[in-house]
């Protein structure tokens, strides 16, 4: 069966490329404004390239797991690319791991010009992929989206960037991390029905819609907080105040999500992608604040 470039690319849902891309970018500026010499930009740039295959793979292993074990339907607003029969399982499944091999022999290369501390952190990502299924039919999921695309890659990014760890990033992985795995929250909130008949346990159906609302309203406003309070403490500089202007997007995001009931939640069909969206907004204005403030400075 021969595919359009188009449906490839609607394959690996580039969408959701925001979650992994944004917290790359946001490291690099925010270790440029923090002053370091020396920065391998190269490496900074090869990190975020590399990060976006490897969601890619990530994407569609995924797909592949959720249709094979009835997650994924005709009836499940996710990804359709198997159930409208657009792709065959094997076909995603080969594209997965062609993905997989290219993301780590990129992460390789990278190693080789930068850190061999490097190979814990492509190991974490790669078992993040795929491990993936399995933990997110285990409630398990949230942490593994935490870990894959929020702590591994500000620290990985810190690493490749000035050569050495920098554990400051991580209170980059908070507010971007936690925008990341309310894309993953809202689309489990969304499927609780859905994910019940296929016999998986999530988070989301683990603590019901009523919490369910309240945990995505703290994904949304929690990153507010946490840059005005770096801001206010001196660790951020005061121009990423600039970020509250994605602020309206994701209180119209959590009122989406108020609409919905535990029989309807058709008003949350699309919310994944909303919040994919709200993470590229809050994160280039981030991105945007810290290379103002560094050429500032």
């Amino acid at each position: 069966m021969k595919h359009s470039i188009k449906e490839w690319l609607f394959a690996v849902r580039p969408w959701s490329f925001p979650a992994s891309a944004m917290p790359v970018l946001v490291t690099l500026m925010y270790l440029h404004w923090a002053g370091f010499e020396n920065l391998n930009w190269l490496a900074g740039v090869w990190a975020l390239v590399n990060i976006v295959v490897f969601h890619a793979a990530g994407n569609t292993w995924s797909d592949y797991f959720d249709y094979k074990r009835g997650v994924d339907t005709d009836e499940t607003a996710g990804a359709t690319t198997l159930t409208t029969g657009m792709f065959r399982p094997e076909e995603i499944k080969r594209l997965s791991i062609g993905l997989l091999v290219v993301a780590l022999a990129g992460g390789v290369g990278l190693m080789l010009l930068t850190s061999w501390t490097l190979f814990w952190y492509g190991l974490g990502g790669a078992l993040c992929v795929l491990l993936y299924p399995y933990m997110k039919y285990r409630a398990l999921g949230d942490v593994a989206i935490g870990i894959a695309y929020a702590w591994l890659p500000c620290w990985g990014t810190s690493l490749v960037f000035t050569g050495s760890l920098q554990a400051d990033t991580l209170l980059l992985a908070i507010p971007l991390g936690c925008i990341t795995i309310a894309i993953l929250h809202c689309n489990n909130t969304r499927d609780v029905r859905t994910d019940g008949d296929a016999g998986i346990s999530t988070l989301a159906m683990n603590i019901g819609h009523d919490r369910s609302q309240t945990l995505y309203g703290f994904y949304m406003l929690t990153p507010f907080f946490c840059v005005a309070a770096c801001a206010a403490c001196g660790v951020f500089p005061y121009l990423t105040l600039l970020s509250f202007v994605a602020l309206p997007n994701a209180w119209k995001n959590l009122q989406l999500m108020r609409q919905s009931t535990m029989g309807d939640t058709s008003a949350i069909t699309r919310l994944d992608e909303r919040t994919a969206q709200l993470q590229l907004l809050f994160s280039l204005l981030l991105s945007v604040s810290f290379l103002i403030a560094g050429q500032l400075s």
